[in-house]
């Protein structure tokens, strides 16, 4: 199944349902009287979070979602049938954007979370609504209200406990294959990653779901090489693992780097916990690797960690911060969605 993280579609709700226009025609009944029931309600198109699905593939190649219309009106005072929705469905994180792609019409993040995109129209009413004792005989009905229709697009920003982030060969997709059961491509060229990899790691008795977003370089968030498309499934993260490679000639200025283009996609990475480490640590002496772990520690403003995914070297330290992280991460967030506690009272 191919990744696919943003989808162009067009949406229209179902028209409402035109009143009737009938008599009553009975035998033996000489004054029949209106009986023109009302029509029906238009489908409305709604788009509903839903636990099977992992990627907007199914968009590419159907972009036209229209709800059904109202049935009219009939005679006996028969109303029309509603018509049935439209019912889209996507998976958990996925935002709904207007067609500039700036307005956020909906963030549907839980699993059941719906919104209504397009409302259908309203049925018309009858001519049996409108007889009075000065009009018995109307031979006046409503239209049904028209259908509503725009197209939007749906964005998504994966759901993932923590993300990895770094420069393109930085050891990213090894260490994902290395802690988890993805199978993410791997080779000695940059650009491998093309796509966001998800993987479920086990550590200890716990487990977290951990991203690994292609790499970044400088000039990203202007647009240089993949530019920032997929940084969107790291802001949900709770922890970012900014891994270094060792073996560069520069490691300070490849972290710098990486943070400039995370600062200029969105501010709020600056303040997002990150876990500074240096892969590939069984490529280098130590005298050397001593060297690289000084720069970047003076440059990064903590101890950062040194890890080998190929040897497995500091794999296990790095996976208990992040879950160390990620716990602390959930208990302040529990911690603000409690219910302060009522004063005692006798």
């Amino acid at each position: 199944m191919k990744f696919l993280d943003s989808a162009k579609i067009y949406v229209q709700s179902g028209k409402g349902g035109d009143g009737g226009l009938s008599f009553r025609r009975e035998k033996y009944i000489e004054y029949g009287g209106p009986d023109g029931g009302d029509g029906g309600h238009g489908g409305d198109v709604i788009i509903e979070c839903v636990d099977n699905l992992n990627t907007l593939i199914d968009y590419r190649y159907q972009q036209h979602f229209k709800a059904k219309p109202g049935v009219a009106g009939m005679g006996r005072n028969r109303s029309g049938a509603r018509g049935d929705d439209c019912i889209i469905k996507v998976p958990p994180g996925t935002q709904v954007f207007a067609e500039d792609n700036e307005t956020l019409l909906a963030d549907l993040v839980n699993l059941g979370d719906k919104v209504r995109i397009a409302k259908g129209g309203n049925g018309g009413f009858g001519n049996a609504h409108f007889k009075s004792s000065t009009n018995q005989a109307p031979r006046h009905f409503n239209p049904g209200q028209p259908a509503e229709e725009l197209t939007i697009w749906l964005r998504l920003k994966l759901i993932a406990d923590a993300g990895l982030v770094g420069l393109p060969n930085a050891g990213k997709s090894t260490f994902l294959a290395a802690v988890s059961a993805a199978k993410p491509k791997i080779a000695d060229y940059p650009f491998t990653t093309l796509h966001p990899n998800l993987g479920v790691v086990k550590i200890g008795s716990k487990d977290f779901v951990l991203a690994d977003i292609p790499g970044l370089i400088e000039g990203a968030s202007e647009g240089a090489g993949l530019g920032t498309r997929f940084l969107g499934h790291v802001e949900r993260t709770r922890v970012i693992l900014h891994l270094v490679d060792c073996t560069s000639q520069d490691v300070a200025r490849d972290y710098e780097t990486v943070r400039a283009e995370l600062e200029a996609y969105d501010e709020g990475f600056a303040e997002k916990p990150e876990i500074v480490a240096l892969s590939k640590i069984d490529a280098l002496t130590e005298d050397v690797l001593k060297d690289r772990f000084n720069e970047l520690k003076q440059v990064c403003g903590k101890r950062p960690l040194m890890l080998s995914a190929v040897s497995g070297k500091g794999v296990e330290e790095a996976l208990f911060a992040l879950i160390r992280h990620i716990d602390n991460t959930l208990a302040e967030e529990a911690a603000d969605n409690a219910e302060p506690a009522k004063p005692w009272q006798p």
